[in-house]
């Protein structure tokens, strides 16, 4: 096998614990010598043992003079859980093959350098690209400081988002639908405004088969106008947010917090989509998906807050010129002004199209 084909292994890995390992990226790892696996490994969850320790622990005392294929930079500082680089060290390991270094600065490139100056051969840039994708949340959060957001909307092929009338269920597959709760299942956040809120009652759950991660439920509601009786608010499945501008009712605020509600109450009479992304990245929010109407998506694209989107169009024409669309707001003025999109991904899904595409400046 090649170093490609063990790295591939680890990608593997690593993809398995998507959603899961927040505000931490997916690592994956293989410990191999002789061209014989010795142990496998990935990082689960925050907190708990990276990749590169469950997969020398299966090596055990074989792994001295074995090669360890890592897809992201392994760790060379004290955080939760001691360095993987001195770990690696330890173990006698005399290489290590790394897909892509960690932009993290309190590890970017130290722990290269560490492995290097014990006497490790160190390759980096295998499966670069795989690498950086698998983990497109958790560098641009590191980069940016701002959650990563992937804005969601399902239409029929003409752009529509319901009748002239409202209905709206169901425009897209159950296969389409069923997709969209995995993408909730590997973000931390999901948004909606309370236009939304008010209109379908969501559970903004994630229900797939097997059970999955509930994310964050987060709502733009700017004078505090959410029912007490939502389905959000009485299930208690995950936590709620809301962000309310500065004259929201303080009564309101208080009947919320006292049903286990978190209010964050914003510095102006608007709600400025900036500003509620630095609040998330505060609270560890590393991922946002944004699930909202077209007003929302407008104020998104308008504030330039998109960073991928998924569009699941269904083969059906509406039509209408009162029939609601993906995305409303200003809009451009210009054709200089609209965001470009590069298509990163078309998929089937049932009788739907899946299109996932990413701003140019993003790439």
């Amino acid at each position: 096998m090649t170093d490609e084909s063990y790295m591939r292994l680890a990608m593997e890995l690593a993809a398995g614990t998507e959603g899961q390992t927040s505000p931490n990226p997916c690592v994956g790892a293989v410990v191999v010598k002789d061209g014989r696996i010795l142990g496998v490994g990935a990082h689960l969850r925050a907190g708990t043992e990276h990749a590169e320790v469950h997969a020398l622990t299966m090596a055990g005392d074989n792994a001295g003079g074995g090669t360890i294929y890592v897809t992201l930079e392994p760790c060379s500082h004290f955080g939760r859980t001691p360095p993987c680089a001195d770990l690696i060290i330890e173990k006698g390991i005399k290489r290590a093959v790394i897909a892509v270094v960690d932009p993290n600065p309190e590890v970017a490139g130290k722990g290269v350098n560490k492995l290097t100056k014990a006497g490790i051969t160190v390759e980096t840039n295998i499966l670069k690209e795989e690498a950086e994708w698998l983990n497109r949340r958790f560098f641009h959060y590191i980069r940016s400081g701002t959650p990563y957001v992937t804005l969601k909307a399902a239409a029929s092929l003409d752009g529509k988002t319901a009748t002239k009338t409202g209905e709206s269920q169901w425009i897209t597959s159950i296969e389409s639908r069923e997709d969209g709760h995995r993408l909730r299942h590997v973000h931390d956040a999901i948004l909606v405004g309370s236009g939304t809120l008010a209109a379908d009652n969501p559970s903004l759950t994630t229900r797939i088969p097997n059970g999955g991660s509930n994310p964050v439920r987060v709502i733009l509601d700017t004078s505090l106008s959410i029912s007490e009786e939502s389905s959000i608010i009485v299930d208690k499945a995950a936590p709620v947010w809301v962000f309310c501008g500065m004259e929201a009712e303080v009564e309101k605020e208080q009947q919320l917090l006292e049903l286990g509600v978190k209010i964050f109450r914003m510095s102006s009479s608007s709600i400025r989509i900036q500003d509620v992304l630095h609040n998330l990245a505060r609270e560890n929010i590393m991922s946002l998906y944004v699930e909202g109407g077209a007003t929302v998506h407008g104020s998104f694209l308008e504030a330039g807050a998109i960073q991928e989107a998924v569009f699941y169009l269904a083969p059906k024409l509406i039509g209408g010129k009162g029939a609601p669309s993906v995305i409303e707001g200003n809009g451009a003025a210009e054709m200089a002004e609209v965001m470009d999109l590069d298509i990163k991904k078309i998929e089937r899904i049932g009788p739907d199209l899946k299109i996932t595409a990413l701003p140019r400046s993003e790439e």
